[in-house]
């Protein structure tokens, strides 16, 4: 096989899928798979599908016309606002779109009469993280303006949090959440079909629920995919979290000092890290750099550290016992590791059912 390359058990991610869909189902939560961190791959999607989701999301309406292209026709919901140059793809392709700007929903709105399409939207409100949302005193003319236009249908009203300041989804913002629905509710004369009260971060206030939320979706991405809540990274009862595995060729093993030597500059990325001698140590590179993997995103195996990364090679110790030219390094990754190398052109991806 090619290195570097990703192995991604796609048999372990339908379990995550199952377990999850399964398990909010009885709070009266849908799942919404996210699949923009696998780029749309059909593969992922049809999976997901095969597991359970009723609807998928993805933010990029490139990955979400690669998965039209590939026979995957259940609803799509766009989580990332509209693009005003990409309305008429929007509509086409998606049957729903997270919103926040009314001239953006004005174009869809022009776009799916042009169509002959109707299209849903959900207007994400501002909760504290402060990423997309309009401000609670401002929901109710958005709403008011949205339920004026034509071909468009208003299914609900959402939230994101944890993404930018990491402020976590709990009790008094859902429960704000939840009053703005019914205040909604209350001056329009209308049922909002979904409240969508975030993503993964918010699986911990959702496991914590004694009965019915009004919350009724989840849009779901790392939980599934890596078996783990997202605010403290615990793995979830049940759950699979070794189903992506990142794999490196070692290219030059040696015995070499720790500290360098010669007059000190920044170096090709503008860093100055701190060097401690520790004399001679077992030092190898690896034919993986930051254009295949953010280095912060992936952990080596035992007894392997990760000192340093350029734009194509990863120097790692070890600690047990010399590396071998050709040896193959198996990484676990998170999140932030899977996104940068599944994008990377340079990483081969392996799916296994």
């Amino acid at each position: 096989m090619s290195n570097p390359r990703l192995e991604i058990d796609c048999a372990k991610i339908a379990v995550n899928a199952r377990l999850l869909i399964d398990k909010l189902k009885r709070h009266g939560i849908d799942v919404v798979p996210v699949t923009k961190v696998f780029m749309g791959h059909p593969k992922v999607a049809a999976m997901l599908v095969e597991s359970g989701a009723n609807m998928l999301a993805d933010s990029r309406i490139e990955n979400i016309e690669r998965m039209r292209r590939a026979g995957i026709t259940i609803p799509i919901m766009l989580i990332r606002s509209p693009m005003l140059s990409q309305v008429d793809r929007v509509v086409l392709n998606c049957e729903v779109s997270l919103n926040t700007e009314l001239q953006i929903i004005r174009a869809l709105a022009k776009a799916a009469k042009k169509a002959g399409y109707y299209h849903g939207v959900i207007i994400m409100v501002e909760l504290g993280d402060l990423r997309e949302g309009v401000m609670p005193e401002q929901l109710s003319n958005t709403i008011r303006q949205t339920l004026a236009l034509s071909n468009i249908e208003l299914k609900g009203i959402g939230a994101n949090l944890a993404c930018r300041y990491g402020v976590a989804p709990e009790q008094e913002n859902m429960a704000q959440l939840a009053k703005l629905m019914l205040e909604v509710e209350n001056q329009f004369g209308i049922r909002l079909q979904v409240i969508s009260g975030g993503s993964s971060a918010s699986l911990l206030w959702a496991f914590s629920l004694d009965q019915r939320s009004c919350v009724t979706q989840l849009r779901l991405g790392e939980s599934i995919y890596f078996g783990v809540e997202a605010l403290n990274k615990r793995p979830i009862a049940g759950a699979n979290t070794d189903a992506i595995t990142l794999v490196a060729e070692v290219i030059e093993s040696n015995k070499k000092p720790s500290a360098p030597w010669g007059r000190r500059y920044k170096n090709a990325f503008g860093e100055s890290p701190e060097v401690k001698n520790r004399k001679l140590v077992d030092q190898a590179l690896l034919a993986l750099g930051r254009q295949d993997v953010n280095p912060s995103g992936i952990t080596p195996p035992t007894g392997i550290t990760i000192v340093a990364s350029s734009s194509d090679h990863m120097v790692v110790e070890s600690v047990r016992k010399p590396l071998k030219v050709g040896q193959e390094i198996r990484f676990k990754l998170d999140y932030v590791g899977l996104l940068s190398a599944m994008t990377s052109p340079y990483v081969r991806k392996y799916f296994y059912q």
